[in-house]
C-alpha cells in the first residue's frame, strides 16, 4: 500500500507544478527526519520516539505493622503505587504528519476511509459496525493486531484502535461470573464483598466524568478502609498539592478541562480474579487489570487524540477474625499503572495527551518502545520512566 501511494504521488507530482510548501510544514518535516536520525543512532537503527519525563521516586512506603493480627509480620507493610509512562506515537504516525503537512490533499485522499471525503458513524475502518469482542477472562497470549486504517475523528473517535471493539463505560468491569466462593480461609461473603469493592474502586477512579475532568475522587477515596491513616493521608496530599514524587494521576485518571473535553464514552478491557495469598491463612488477594482507553479532543478543535491508562491493583479480603479491617471499605494494597500518550511529566496532577501538532516538540525519551494495547504482558517490575508507545 505504502509503495502504490509512492508511485501514485509521483505520477501526481509529474503531472502538476508541485506547491511550495510552508515554513511550518518544512520545519516539521524537518525535525522529524532530526528525530530518526536521533533515535536510530540511539537505539541502533529503531524508528519509535516519544517524549521524556524524568524517572519519579517512589511513593512513601507504610511503616510496618500498618495492619493489626497475628500474621502481620509476615506482610511487606506496603501500600504502594507503582507506575511506567509511555508517551506518544511512533514511527506510522510521525511519517503521516510529514506526508500531510508537504501534500496535504493527496494524502488525506489517500487514507484509507477517505479522509476529509466523507466519514461514516462507526468505529470500524470505512464506516462498517464492528462486533464487540467476548469478556476477557484470562491474560491473552498476544497482543491485538494493527492495522492501517482511518484516523480517529469526533464521529469515530476509537477507529483504527483495537478499542473499537472493547466495551464501554462501568459495564465492561464485571464480577467473575458464578458465585464467590472460600478462598484460603477468607468467606465468600468477604471476597464477594472486596470484588465488589475492586470493580467500585476501578469505576471511580477511572470512570467517573467528574474525576476525568479533574475532580476530587470523594467516591474512590470513601472505599478505602479508614485504617490507611498514613496512605490515605499521603493520597489526599497529592491530590491538594501533587508532586514529582506523589502524584495523583498514577491512582486516579485526571485531564485538564482548560486543555481537553472527552469525545465519547470510555472504552474498557480487562478482568478481576481472585487468588489466595500463599503462605498466610486467613487472606485472599482480588486482582483487577483493566485498560482504559479515552478519546480527547481540545476545546474548539477537531482532532482527537487517544490515552491509554492500564490500571493493575490489588485488594485484600482476609478473615476478621485473624486481621482487622472496616466493613464496607478496601484495603488497596497495591496499584501499578502504565500511561500512554502522556507528556511524561510528573507533578502537575493531570495527563496532558499528545496531538498531531505537539509533534514539533523536543524528544527526550529513554524507554524502550511498547504496544499500550498488548495485555498480554504483565506490569510486574515496569520501569519507571518515559518509553514510547507504537500507537494509539
Amino acid at each position: 500500500m505504502w509503495g502504490k501511494f509512492v508511485e501514485d504521488s509521483e505520477r501526481d507530482i509529474r503531472g502538476a507544478a508541485p506547491k511550495e510548501p510552508s515554513a511550518r510544514a518544512r520545519m516539521v518535516t524537518e525535525r522529524l527526519r532530526a528525530m530518526d536520525e536521533a533515535q536510530a543512532r540511539s537505539n541502533g537503527g529503531g524508528k519509535k520516539r516519544g517524549w521524556g519525563r524524568n524517572k519519579p521516586a517512589a511513593p512513601p512506603a507504610q511503616p510496618e505493622g500498618w495492619r493489626t493480627g497475628p500474621a502481620w509480620q509476615d506482610m511487606d507493610g506496603r501500600a504502594t503505587r507503582r507506575r511506567r509512562g509511555w508517551s506518544v506515537v511512533g514511527v506510522l504516525v510521525a511519517a503521516a504528519v510529514a506526508v500531510v503537512a508537504v501534500n496535504p490533499s493527496g494524502a488525506l485522499s489517500w487514507l484509507p476511509g477517505g479522509l476529509g471525503d466523507g466519514w461514516g458513524t462507526s468505529d470500524g475502518a470505512n464506516g462498517a459496525s464492528v462486533a464487540p469482542l467476548v469478556p476477557e477472562t484470562a491474560r491473552p497470549s498476544s497482543a491485538p493486531s494493527a492495522e492501517l486504517a482511518d484516523m480517529p475523528t469526533r464521529e469515530r473517535p476509537f477507529v483504527g484502535s483495537p478499542a473499537a471493539r472493547w466495551e464501554s463505560g462501568a459495564k465492561a468491569i464485571r464480577l467473575p461470573e458464578g458465585k464467590a466462593k472460600d478462598v484460603n480461609g477468607v468467606s465468600a461473603a468477604a471476597v464477594e464483598e472486596a470484588l465488589e469493592g475492586a470493580r467500585d474502586f476501578l469505576i471511580a477512579s477511572n470512570l467517573d466524568r467528574e474525576v476525568i475532568m479533574g475532580a476530587e475522587p470523594k467516591k474512590a477515596l470513601a472505599l478505602l478502609d479508614p485504617l490507611m491513616v498514613d496512605y490515605l493521608a499521603d493520597v489526599r496530599a497529592g491530590l491538594r498539592k501533587p508532586t514529582v514524587e506523589n502524584d495523583p494521576v498514577w491512582m486516579f485518571t485526571r485531564f485538564d478541562p482548560d486543555e481537553v473535553e472527552p469525545v465519547d464514552d470510555v472504552r474498557v478491557r480487562g478482568r478481576l480474579a481472585v487468588e489466595p495469598v500463599r503462605g498466610t491463612a486467613g487472606k485472599a488477594v482480588v486482582k483487577g487489570d483493566y485498560t482504559f482507553v479515552y478519546a480527547l479532543h481540545r476545546p474548539g478543535g477537531g482532532e482527537v487524540a487517544r490515552v491509554i491508562v492500564r490500571r493493575v491493583i490489588e485488594v485484600e479480603a482476609v478473615d476478621p477474625v485473624r486481621f482487622q479491617a472496616t466493613d464496607g471499605h478496601i484495603w488497596l494494597a497495591d496499584i501499578n499503572s502504565e500511561i500512554s500518550n502522556d507528556d511524561c511529566r510528573n507533578g502537575d496532577g493531570v495527563i496532558r495527551p499528545y496531538f498531531l501538532a505537539d509533534l514539533e516538540g523536543d524528544p527526550t525519551a529513554t524507554g524502550e518502545a511498547r504496544d499500550p494495547y498488548d495485555r498480554s504482558q504483565g506490569l510486574d517490575g515496569a520501569a519507571e520512566e518515559c518509553g514510547v508507545a507504537s500507537r494509539t
